[in-house]
């Protein structure tokens, strides 16, 4: 598979069967940054700027774990399972891969921690990392000169630094395919999103394909991150999904790792609305959700859910899927399905047409820096488009000049499987030139 096929248009308006869906969002609370590094002796290597002859090449790979909010701990687990895959095959043109894990504990401070870490360790990039914290990691990074590749873009941070280079449309694009989705199939419709500064950043943006779809716009529903039961959000969610109009409305929950909390508080509360409907997006539910909410009876049965990139059953992952194998055999952290997992693939796949892109130069942040604002276009084997990085992009006029790839996916839960809901992609490009993210 060498490329997807893909469509402007925006996804199918029907919903069929029980179906008419909803929404999405994310962030936390934490402590200290406890960091651990990966492949035989990753401490500093005094004197070294990224990695030139035969020396290794550094990278970090940081994500939140043990938290009581959203936890991405298969991020720095593939990132590992890669640097320990691509060692044993002769490494990036014949140079270690060292790669540094951090926890950001979804704590500014700690975020801010990993990525002075970054610094002082000489990793050449980030990558394949999630955070909340943008506004205290970024300026570290960006004082060094050190490219951040492949964030999960929870951040509208991920899309305006000029050292970023996502390798997906994040939320933004995730929210305005899902709204497009719903704008002629729900009535009114809830969004319940975390109580949260990135929160604060993610009704627009469903608004955007609601509002392109001719719908008037979700009802925006603040919940707390870490709350260990939503019973009276569910409630109201519901009461809001069924006010003031004749057609069921629908309710989409996106609390990160929260989302399966709120949809057992949904489940009981919607004996009294039973024609009420939820759709939600990637990163807020995947197989496991839909079958610990139990599967083809639960609540996400018939829901819409998007996603950045294929299903994980395409031919085109099966490259990781081998990494997996080989390499985190057992690890139920790294699990295939996972988006973070994913995303971490993807971006270690640029990082390494970066390198290979510099022949037996010096790989410094510098020259990463350069290779990627030079033009470069990267191949993901077809799990994105051609990415290619400009600094001023298609959607620099609605503030998110470094989103490059607007493309969705769009699945359905159907007899309890997240499967394609239509083939190929949907760039949400013009959806998202239309919202007001000021």
């Amino acid at each position: 598979m060498t490329g997807r096929r893909r469509t402007r248009s925006t996804f199918p308006r029907g919903l069929s069967g029980r179906f008419r869906p909803g929404r999405t969002g994310a962030l936390a609370t934490g402590a200290l940054a406890a960091c651990a590094s990966l492949v035989a002796g990753c401490g500093v290597v005094p004197g070294v700027t990224g990695g030139s002859g035969d020396d290794p090449i550094t990278v970090m790979t940081w994500a939140p774990m043990d938290t009581g909010a959203t936890n991405r701990p298969g991020m720095p687990a593939l990132a590992r399972a890669y640097a320990r895959w691509i060692n044993a095959h002769g490494g990036l043109n014949g140079r270690e891969l060292k790669v540094l894990t951090c926890n950001d504990h979804n704590d500014s401070v700690a975020a801010a921690k990993c990525a002075r870490r970054a610094v002082n360790e000489n990793a050449v990039a980030v990558v394949g990392s999630y955070s909340q914290h943008a506004d205290s990691f970024f300026p570290v990074l960006e004082g060094a000169g050190i490219p951040y590749i492949g964030g999960y873009g929870i951040t509208n941070a991920e899309f305006t630094s000029p050292l970023s280079y996502p390798v997906n449309g994040g939320q933004p694009a995730l929210l305005a395919g899902l709204g497009s989705t719903l704008a002629e199939s729900c009535g009114p419709v809830t969004f319940v999103r975390p109580d949260t500064i990135a929160g604060d950043e993610l009704p627009a943006l469903l608004d955007s394909g609601l509002v392109s779809g001719g719908h008037a716009g979700a009802r925006d529903q603040r919940a707390a991150e870490d709350a260990t039961a939503y019973d009276d959000q569910a409630e109201a969610a519901l009461r809001r999904a069924t006010a003031g109009q004749a057609e069921p409305g629908c309710v989409v929950p996106v609390l990160g790792d929260r989302t399966g909390t709120f949809m057992d508080s949904f489940r009981r509360a919607r004996d009294a609305y039973p024609e009420v409907r939820t759709a939600t997006v990637l990163g807020s539910v995947d197989q496991s959700t839909v079958n610990a909410s139990g599967g083809a009876s639960g609540p996400y049965e018939g829901a819409y859910v998007t996603g950045w990139y294929p299903e994980v059953s395409d031919p085109a992952w099966d490259g990781m899927k081998k990494v997996i194998e080989a390499e985190a055999f057992g690890d139920n952290s790294v699990d295939a399905a996972d988006a973070g997992v994913q995303t971490t693939w993807i971006a270690y796949t640029v990082f390494k047409g970066v390198v290979e892109s510099l022949g037996d130069g010096e790989v410094s942040a510098d020259a990463v820096t350069r290779a990627l604002d030079g033009g470069l276009e990267v191949g993901t084997g077809g799990l994105t488009p051609p990415l290619r990085w400009t600094f001023q992009d298609k959607l620099s006029s609605v503030g998110f000049p470094r989103l490059v790839n607007a493309e969705v996916t769009l699945q359905v839960v159907r007899r309890g499987r997240l499967v394609s809901a239509r083939e190929g992609a949907v760039d949400t490009t013009r959806t998202l030139r239309a919202a007001d993210v000021a």
